[in-house]
């Protein structure tokens, strides 16, 4: 197994100044304090299929984060957009579903169960790991495997407070590990086996991998997150402070 120093490598000393691979319709651009990424939301490969009537529609993206992250001492949760990667598509792994009963396609937005749809386990994605929302935006809940092939350096993105996100494969292995056995019975529950569709399938357990709850560490010196092949996929909470534009509410 890579440690985490070799997987990060030179991307840890360079990723405050550089931002790679930028495609004609992203900007990624560096000002005083703040580095913004610009895009039209459209990624270089293949989208689709998703349910009947999804349409990838090109978006006016703007995000803005510090340029130069400081750990804040706390960690922030229930962030709408995780991050952004540098050929300017947003990473959402979370989802506004949760488990209904009464509902046909057994989830909606009602939260009254607390069993929330994981995107990876429980909704339609295509071949990279992404779909749209209700207004066309494309997003990724996983690994997009075209988008990680000729990553400088393994920069994969940047989280919602600034810090870099490195693609790690396989090689590195996240804490968040899926439970034992079978989820509580009781008539707001699902049933069946921890089997990762919903986030409550999964648990924190400290030690476990290589990485903290939001799936970061620090290396060389300078901390930074890693978008890995299992769940959590991406950062799910931010230890350092969120930039608003990757706040607001999940559509």
């Amino acid at each position: 197994m890579k440690t985490l120093a070799t997987t990060c490598a030179a991307a840890c000393a360079a990723f405050i100044l550089t931002a790679p691979h930028a495609q004609a319709h992203v900007s990624i651009t560096v000002t005083n304090d703040q580095r913004c990424i610009t895009s039209d939301g459209v990624p270089s490969h293949d989208t689709g299929p998703w349910r009947a009537g999804a349409v990838l529609v090109a978006q006016s993206h703007q995000f803005c984060m510090p340029a130069a992250p400081q750990l804040s001492g706390g960690v922030t949760q229930d962030v709408l957009v995780s991050g952004i990667t540098v050929s300017g598509i947003p990473l959402r792994p979370g989802t506004a579903e949760y488990y209904d009963a009464s509902s046909p396609r057994g989830y909606s937005r009602d939260r009254a169960s607390g069993w929330n749809v994981e995107g990876m386990g429980g909704l339609t994605m295509d071949a990279q790991n992404g779909h749209v929302d209700g207004r066309g935006l494309y997003h990724y809940h996983g690994i997009p495997k075209d988008g990680t092939r000729d990553l400088d350096q393994n920069l994969f993105g940047y989280a919602a407070d600034g810090f870099p996100i490195l693609y790690a494969g396989d090689h590195i292995q996240p804490s968040w590990q899926l439970k034992s056995g079978a989820r509580p019975s009781g008539p707001s529950n699902p049933g069946g086996a921890y089997d990762g569709t919903y986030v409550q399938d999964y648990e924190f357990v400290a030690g476990s991998g290589q990485l903290d709850e939001c799936n970061g560490a620090m290396v060389n010196g300078a901390y930074v997150y890693f978008a890995t092949d299992t769940f959590p996929f991406f950062p799910r909470c931010f230890k350092g402070t969120v930039s608003a534009d990757f706040m607001g509410r999940r559509r």
